[in-house]
């Protein structure tokens, strides 16, 4: 046994030991202009309900590895929620906190062993796929029990085959209507695009160039979306999509995480009355309430990105009373 795995999972964080997650890593290339470029998700293989992709949806095969504080993670977890999947679809959360080896399983509040696999680091999962993997490890990772490898760690599809492919066991919510679908996808490419990839080309840009650019567009969707949200509950009217998910994790995230960390500072969620109250709305309903766990997103963001915080001090705010009345239940 090594001194990454034990027993009771992964040994402690220890930077000082194993360093920062992405020191020992293959490097993703970076543009010379300065702008963040994300790693690539080379697992996309999709569940079907028929199972002519191989991978037939069924109840009890499948297991989600996430982390709350991800926010292409956390939708998976939402979506789950409000299909009524949980019986369907297990799920288990990492550490929030990762050094050099990557995401880890520990018992601690929010996060527990692995007990699907045994795994101590999630690497072992991506590993078990492909062995001798050497790229990104990132969360959400879909399993499947019965091949012992990964589906998919794409998250984008992810979730639409959780709202497309599982109805034989859900509850019957539709959050990807077929005649909505065009207009989902092209929100959500915008969306993707400029707010929830936005905030990252914001906080990980090395140029001041990169850092501008990205910054002024997450800031005229946020504008845009303040407007669109004026005389409509949710992005799409009255019902709520896959476009709403996608877009409320980064706005949980705002003004706890990415106005002050990444630099996204123009103006606060709780500038924008449309915006915050759209988003204490959405809190408000257990499948968005209950997945959030905003402890794990500060710790993770704070602690993990010693290039932007050094001193891996968690800040106490802000204060924010997510409670507050939204409002909107708009005619």
């Amino acid at each position: 046994m090594t001194t990454t795995q034990r027993a009771g999972g992964a040994s402690p964080v220890d930077f000082a030991t194993f360093g920062d997650y992405g020191d020992f890593r293959r490097k993703q290339p970076q543009p010379a202009t300065g702008e963040f470029v994300r790693a690539a998700y080379p697992f996309r293989d999709r569940i079907t309900a028929d199972g002519s992709s191989g991978y037939p949806a069924a109840a009890g095969r499948y297991h989600l590895y996430i982390s709350w504080a991800c926010p292409w993670a956390h939708r998976t977890a939402i979506v789950r929620k409000l299909l009524g999947l949980e019986e369907a679809i297990s799920l288990s959360a990492v550490d929030p906190v990762r050094d050099g080896r990557g995401w880890a399983f520990r018992e601690g509040p929010g996060h527990s062993l692995d007990r699907v696999n045994g795994f101590s680091l999630l690497r072992e999962a991506y590993e078990a796929t492909e062995p001798g993997y050497d790229g990104h490890i990132s969360v959400p990772v879909l399993w499947d029990r019965e091949t012992g490898r990964i589906v998919s760690n794409n998250f984008p599809d992810i979730t639409i085959d959780l709202d497309t492919e599982f109805g034989a066991f859900s509850d019957g919510t539709d959050l990807y209507p077929e005649a909505l679908r065009p207009e989902i996808d092209a929100i959500n490419a915008v969306i993707y695009e400029t707010v929830n990839n936005g905030v990252y080309r914001s906080g990980m840009a090395t140029s001041q160039e990169a850092y501008h650019h990205a910054v002024s567009r997450v800031f005229t969707t946020l504008d845009d979306l303040e407007q669109r949200l004026a005389d409509r509950r949710y992005l799409l009217g009255d019902a709520i999509t896959e476009a709403d998910v996608r877009l409320w994790v980064t706005l949980a995230r705002f003004d706890a995480v990415y106005h002050y960390h990444f630099k996204v500072n123009l103006r606060r969620l709780t500038d924008y009355p449309n915006l915050w109250g759209y988003a204490r709305d959405l809190y408000s309903l257990p499948a968005f309430r209950d997945t959030t766990n905003f402890d794990h997103i500060k710790r993770h963001y704070y602690t993990t990105h010693p290039h932007i915080n050094p001193a891996r001090i968690v800040p106490d705010g802000p204060l924010l009373d997510w409670a507050t009345p939204h409002d909107r239940a708009l005619s």
